[in-house]
C-alpha cells in the first residue's frame, strides 16, 4: 500500500528567516568582492559555497570540474592538518604549484577558492576578500 504524502510544510520562524537573510547578504557581498577580483588579469577564476549554494566563475570553463575537486580537497586536508597538529584556526590557506596558485580561506559558513597566476599577490586578494 502506497504511503500518503505528508502536506504539512515546515513554517519557519522570524528569527530563522532573519538569520538565512544575513547569511544570504553576506555571500551577496563576497560575490560582488568576488567579482571585482576576478577582474584582476592574474586572477584565473574562483569559488564561493556554502550549504545553501555554490558559485563558480573560471576563464577557462574547461577547468570548472578540475577547480572544484582541487579546491574541495585543499580545504578538506587543510581542515585535517589543522586539528592533527592543534594549529587552532587557519585563517587562510595558500597551495602554489609551478603555474599557478590558490587561495583557500572561510567567512561565515562561505568556503572562498581563488585560482590565480603563480606570480599573483594573494595576500592583496585576502585583504580585499577580509
Amino acid at each position: 500500500m502506497p504511503r500518503k504524502k505528508s502536506s504539512k510544510k515546515k513554517t519557519k520562524t522570524p528569527e530563522e528567516t532573519q538569520f538565512l537573510a544575513e547569511k544570504d547578504k553576506e555571500t551577496e557581498m563576497l560575490k560582488t568582492k568576488l567579482e571585482s577580483i576576478k577582474d584582476m588579469p592574474e586572477v584565473i577564476g574562483y569559488i564561493l559555497r556554502n550549504s545553501r549554494s555554490a558559485t563558480i566563475d573560471a576563464k577557462d570553463p574547461t577547468k570548472i570540474i578540475d577547480y572544484a575537486m582541487l579546491s574541495a580537497a585543499t580545504i578538506e586536508t587543510a581542515e585535517k592538518l589543522v586539528k592533527i597538529f592543534q594549529l587552532g584556526e587557519a585563517k587562510k590557506t595558500v597551495l602554489e604549484g609551478n603555474t599557478a596558485k590558490l587561495l583557500s580561506l572561510s567567512i561565515g559558513e562561505n568556503s572562498i577558492s581563488v585560482f590565480m597566476e603563480k606570480n599573483a599577490k594573494e595576500d592583496k586578494i585576502f585583504r580585499n576578500l577580509t
